[in-house]
């Protein structure tokens, strides 16, 4: 099961490019994303933890949606160290009892999506100097011992990571390779298909090498500001569908999110993986016209749509 979406939902600059602008009194993001989406990664959970009463209201949000599911980002906590836009890696120790505690109110916040079946899988995402090593390694085990039963899927941007030993390590533990698209860039980490669990996951976050390294500006405007042609999207294709013979769902992200470019090509995707044309939103094929041969353009109004709790 294949299911194609993006990178979180309330960024101020898809205004006009996603949504309309001025959005509609009593709009909702994440309503009207579902019905274009069949996943959605929740990238707040990854500076803060979130409510279960916030959780629940997005599960109300997307109730109609039969299919959707949610992905979600571990917290940073677990991945990082020195602060959100950080890009070192978590000090890692065998021994961290500090983030029991934070497992602990980490797991409780995820159960809304657990009890109404929506959590696809929970994306570690790791920085560049998370390299393969013998603490790493150990580190992963103490996040698999931290978190057992959850759908983990591990993010690296590191090539050490790209070897059989290290592909072996998280079959053993159950948790999914995500595959990803990024800036080649000395050792960074190269398109790759790998499934290590039931769970397959692949992340585009465009090309600017340039930006790449560069820390995040809260939008991340620059490093971010990508859009993938059909010739660069298309290998991508080939690689979900053999993943997906291999795995038992297959999520596709799209993180290149400034002003809407990650929604255009998760859309340009679904189009080369279903061999159908998709719903798109009216105001992104204004925003990006090589999308409307590819699609057929939604023009329901989206002040009607309204909120769905």
């Amino acid at each position: 099961m294949m299911r194609v979406g993006v990178a979180g939902w309330d960024y101020p600059d898809w205004a006009g490019f996603v949504y309309p602008s001025p959005l509609p009194r009593g709009f909702d993001r994440l309503a009207f994303l579902a019905r274009y989406f069949d996943v959605i990664e929740i990238n707040v959970t990854f500076y803060r933890h979130v409510e279960p009463d916030t959780v629940r209201a997005w599960v109300r949000r997307v109730a109609e949606r039969g299919h959707f599911r949610f992905t979600v980002k571990l917290f940073q906590g677990f991945t990082h160290s020195g602060g959100s836009g950080q890009e070192r890696a978590v000090a890692i120790h065998p021994h961290r009892l500090e983030l029991h505690p934070e497992a602990a109110i980490f797991r409780a916040s995820l159960e809304p999506l657990v009890d109404a079946g929506l959590l696809g899988a929970v994306l570690a995402q790791f920085p560049h100097s998370f390299h393969n090593e013998p603490g790493t390694r150990d580190h992963l085990k103490l996040l698999r011992d931290l978190l057992p039963g959850l759908p983990l899927v591990a993010e690296f941007r590191h090539r050490s990571w790209d070897q059989e030993g290290a592909l072996q390590l998280l079959r053993g533990l159950r948790i999914g390779f995500c595959n990803i698209d990024q800036p080649s860039v000395g050792a960074t980490l190269g398109p790759t298909a790998h499934v290590t669990s039931p769970v397959a996951y692949i992340r585009l976050h465009g090309r600017n090498a340039a930006q790449w390294f560069q820390r995040p500006d809260g939008g991340g405007a620059a490093r971010y500001d990508y859009l993938y042609g059909m010739d660069e999207l298309r290998p991508w294709a080939e690689r979900a569908t053999s993943l997906d013979a291999q795995a038992e769902e297959t999520f596709i992200i799209a993180n290149n999110h400034y002003r809407g470019k990650g929604p255009a090509n998760s859309l340009m995707l679904k189009r080369v993986l279903s061999g159908a044309r998709v719903k798109a939103p009216a105001t992104l094929v204004a925003a990006y016209p090589e999308v409307e041969s590819l699609v057929e353009v939604d023009r329901q109004d989206p002040a009607g749509q309204g909120r769905l709790f």
